[in-house]
């Protein structure tokens, strides 16, 4: 009996024991990595990036007027979406950028200078919204040595002027602005985008061209802008669309979105783009 005795106190001891860990220990997390129930050192739900979920390759082709803006809100996509493979963008005068869709080159999105272009790939548009607005300037050497004040005087003699070509955006904005004025011009050349005439201008190679006033404004100085009457009847309207063979037709809604949401209206806007 004296041995039961200390087999139940010893039984005991050990009950009271087990009773006072259990107490001290109330409240405290089971891991030190408090109530996140996976494993350590993984992160908590909702800490992940807001775009995680999206990811794959994402391919845009767009007008070269658009290359200062788009560079910059593609910047912004990837700090957003890091999931997601973004190469440089394809730049290029739309009708450039039509004929490469239409012969199968690969893209998610393409966002036009024109209304006119982008219908050429209309069946090939899952999705499309015009985005901005863009007008014309005459483009001269810094102080205007010429002394170019109207669109008359790209056609005086001695004046070395160059055009875009006429399927491209800007060479159809500058014949609707030239018959307009009712001016003939026989320009010395006209090049397959709006870049090709801004950089003509600021090397020198010509006296003017008829550009965006988006592109001498992102110039830098390069060039002069002047204004005439006539570019209120050359105002181009600018789509931007999703393509129905898109191989990440998530990821190019998104990058549509950025472009036509608050963002990408003020990034335009600060460049010189008007609203749509």
């Amino acid at each position: 009996m004296r041995g039961w005795g200390r087999i139940l106190g010893a039984v005991a001891a050990l009950a009271v024991a087990l009773a006072g860990c259990s107490a001290g220990n109330a409240g405290v997390p089971a891991a030190s990595g408090g109530t996140n129930s996976g494993p350590a050192g993984a992160p908590s739900p909702g800490s992940r990036g807001a775009g995680d979920d999206l990811s794959g390759t994402l391919t845009v082709f767009a007008a070269a007027s658009l290359k200062a803006t788009f560079d910059q809100l593609r910047t912004r996509f990837l700090a957003a979406h890091p999931g997601v493979h973004f190469p440089e963008i394809t730049y290029d005068g739309s009708s450039t950028l039509v004929t490469q869709i239409r012969n199968g080159a690969p893209a998610d999105v393409f966002a036009s200078a024109d209304e006119a272009n982008m219908d050429k790939v209309a069946e090939l548009v899952a999705s499309r919204a015009d985005f901005a607005t863009n007008t014309l300037q005459i483009a001269v050497a810094p102080g205007n040595p010429k002394d170019i004040t109207s669109l008359a005087d790209l056609a005086k003699p001695g004046v070395v002027t160059v055009i875009c070509e006429a399927p491209v955006p800007c060479g159809a904005a500058s014949h609707r602005a030239l018959d307009a004025a009712g001016v003939t011009l026989t320009p010395a050349s006209e090049e397959q985008n709006v870049a090709a005439v801004l950089t003509k201008v600021a090397t020198g190679d010509a006296d003017a061209g008829l550009v965006y006033a988006t592109d001498v404004k992102s110039s830098g100085g390069k060039v002069q802008g002047i204004d005439f009457p006539q570019a209120a009847r050359a105002v181009n309207i600018y789509p931007i669309a999703v393509l129905k063979d898109s191989g990440n037709a998530a990821a190019a809604r998104a990058f549509v979105d950025l472009v036509t949401g608050t963002e990408g209206r003020a990034v335009l806007a600060a460049a010189g783009f008007g609203p749509p």
